[in-house]
C-alpha cells in the first residue's frame, strides 16, 4: 500500500469529489479489506462491512485532519468504528433470538384456552380500571378494605386517617366512582 505524499495529505474532501474518492478508495481498499478480514469470518460480512467503511469514510471525511495523523491510521479508526457497530447490533440480535428461543409457538388450542381466560377475567380488569382513577389514598382505602378483608376501622388506621368517619365517608365516595365507571358502557378496540 503507498501512502500518499504529503500534497494528498488533506483528503478532508474526498466526501464531495468523486474523484478524489475513487482515488482514495483504490488506494486503501486492499488495506482496508486486509484489516476487517483480520476480525471478521463470514466473507460476506466481510465485504459488507468493507463497503460500509467507505460509506463512513464519505460521511465523515470533513472531520480529517492531517496534523492527527495519517490517512491510513484515521481509516483504520473508521473501520474499527464500523465493526464495533456490527458487533454491537449482533449482540442486540443474539438477545433478542435468545428471549424469543425459550417460547413455543402457539398453537389453536393455546390460543383459544388464552382468549377465554382474557374473557374470564374482563371484569376484574374492568374494576382494577375502576380503581385507578380514583386517588392513591382513596383506592389503597378500598383495596384494603375489599380485598384484604380489613374493617373500615382497620384501614383507616393503617393509613393514618381519623377519624374513622372521615375514612367511611372516602370508602363510601370511592365505591360510587367505581359504580358509576363500571356502569358506562364496555368499549372494545376494533
Amino acid at each position: 500500500m503507498n501512502e500518499p505524499s504529503r500534497a494528498d495529505d488533506d483528503i478532508s474532501g474526498i466526501g464531495a469529489d468523486p474523484v478524489a474518492f475513487e482515488v482514495f478508495y483504490r488506494r486503501h481498499l486492499e488495506a482496508v479489506g486486509r484489516f476487517v478480514a483480520r476480525r471478521v469470518d463470514d466473507p460476506h460480512l466481510a465485504a459488507d462491512l468493507t463497503a460500509d467503511v467507505f460509506l463512513a469514510v464519505i460521511e465523515s471525511a470533513a472531520g480529517y485532519r492531517p496534523e492527527r495523523g495519517s490517512q491510513i491510521g484515521w481509516l483504520y479508526g473508521v473501520a474499527r468504528n464500523v465493526i464495533g457497530d456490527e458487533r454491537r447490533r449482533a449482540a442486540q440480535r443474539l438477545r433478542v433470538t435468545g428471549r424469543l428461543a425459550g417460547r413455543r409457538d402457539l398453537g389453536p388450542d393455546d390460543i383459544a384456552r388464552i382468549e377465554e381466560r382474557i374473557d374470564a377475567e374482563s371484569a376484574a380488569r374492568r374494576t382494577h380500571g375502576a380503581l385507578s382513577e380514583l386517588p392513591e389514598g382513596t383506592r389503597t382505602l378500598v383495596e384494603l378494605v375489599a380485598v384484604d378483608g380489613l374493617t373500615v376501622a382497620e384501614a383507616a388506621t393503617v393509613l393514618g386517617m381519623s377519624p374513622v368517619a372521615a375514612a367511611r365517608v372516602r370508602l363510601h365516595r370511592a365505591r360510587r366512582v367505581v359504580r358509576a365507571v363500571l356502569a358506562r358502557p364496555v368499549t372494545t378496540l376494533a
